[in-house]
C-alpha cells in the first residue's frame, strides 16, 4: 500500500513526549498554541491507559516526521463505528512528498480492517493548503464541517 520509502507505525507509550510535540507544532501552525492544555501525563493516561484514541506516525529514514491522531465514533444510521481523524500533521520540510497521503491511506486501511462504516475529519476553513490536500484525495470535503470518505 505504501511506497517503499514511506512507512507508518503505531505510537507506543514512550512516544508520549513526541506526540505532545507534534500537537504543539500543529497548534502553533493553526495559531492556537495558547489553547493547548494537554500535558504528557494526560496524554499517556487517555491514549495508553484508557485507550480512547490512537496515534500513527509517518516515518522518513527511521525518524517520525508526521502524525495522525484518531479515535472511534459511532453512526446510529449505519449501526457501526467509524474512525474520526482529529489531527494530521507533517513537518513543513516533508510536506508535498506523500507523507500526509500515506497517513490518510493508512487510516482508511485501518477503518476497512476494523469494519468501520466511514472515516471522517474536519478542516479549518482558512487552511487552503489542507483543503486542497483533502480534495486531491478524492472525498468531497466540507471545509468548515466534517468530511466523509
Amino acid at each position: 500500500m505504501l511506497s517503499p520509502d514511506v512507512t507508518v507505525r503505531f505510537a507506543q507509550r514512550e512516544d508520549t513526549p513526541l506526540i505532545l510535540r507534534f500537537i504543539r507544532e500543529l497548534a502553533d501552525y493553526e495559531h492556537l498554541l495558547d489553547k493547548v492544555v494537554a500535558d504528557e501525563a494526560t496524554l499517556e493516561e487517555w491514549l495508553f491507559d484508557r485507550q480512547k484514541a490512537e496515534v500513527i506516525f509517518a516515518m522518513a529514514d527511521s525518524c517520525e516526521i508526521g502524525f495522525a491522531l484518531f479515535f472511534h465514533n459511532f453512526s446510529t444510521f449505519l449501526g457501526r463505528a467509524g474512525l474520526y481523524l482529529e489531527d494530521l500533521y507533517v513537518l513543513p520540510a516533508y510536506r508535498g512528498r506523500g507523507y500526509g497521503k500515506a497517513l490518510l491511506k493508512q487510516l482508511a486501511a485501518i477503518a476497512v480492517e476494523r469494519g468501520c462504516g466511514r472515516l471522517e475529519w474536519w478542516c479549518l476553513d482558512w487552511n487552503q493548503s489542507s483543503i486542497d490536500f483533502y480534495r486531491a484525495m478524492g472525498p468531497s470535503p466540507c471545509p468548515t464541517g466534517p468530511s466523509t470518505a
